[in-house]
């Protein structure tokens, strides 16, 4: 990774984590809230392969553990989006130049993925104390509104990183 594609990630994901706890904390369904940061983390993996997935995803899942309004144990996130990243990484290496079905299904899979594992996570640390009913509702919002979002906010990431990918060539 090249020193101006990292701060143009890192702005990326500090922009995505300050959008997902002020504005969209405003338009919560049920307390949960489309995951930017996440989207982010696909567009890179899928942009760049598994190992900058995984890099950003921890390091962006690190930073949604240590921010306010943050309940939990440090770490769910980051292992989380690292996994997710990971998912993502390996579309993108054993597809190619994905497809906006394949977009799609990768988005919907990292969502799916990364709410899992930090929801079960939680409930095996238990922190906090949830039901196992309580943390499938959560998956299933997060899923939807993450799938909702996609098609708005994953082609203009994935363009920004292309756009990069081809300064960089030059």
């Amino acid at each position: 990774m090249t020193g101006r594609w990292m701060a143009m990630s890192g702005l990326l994901v500090a922009v995505a984590l300050l959008l997902q706890v002020s504005l969209f904390d405003a338009f919560a369904w049920q307390g949960v809230v489309p995951d930017l940061v996440l989207m982010v983390v696909v567009a890179a993996a899928l942009s760049r392969g598994c190992q900058t997935g995984m890099v950003l995803g921890f390091a962006a899942g690190l930073l949604m553990d240590l921010a306010p309004p943050a309940d939990h144990l440090a770490g769910r996130w980051a292992l989380a989006l690292m996994i997710a990243g990971y998912v993502a990484g390996r579309v993108r290496q054993d597809a190619g130049r994905a497809s906006v079905v394949a977009v799609m299904a990768t988005m919907a899979a990292c969502s799916l993925v990364a709410t899992t594992v930090f929801g079960l996570s939680g409930m095996v640390l238990r922190d906090p104390a949830l039901g196992f009913g309580e943390v499938l509702r959560v998956i299933g919002i997060g899923l939807v509104w993450d799938v909702l979002l996609t098609p708005l906010v994953l082609p203009a990431l994935l363009a920004l990183y292309g756009r990069a990918e081809a300064l960089r060539a030059r």
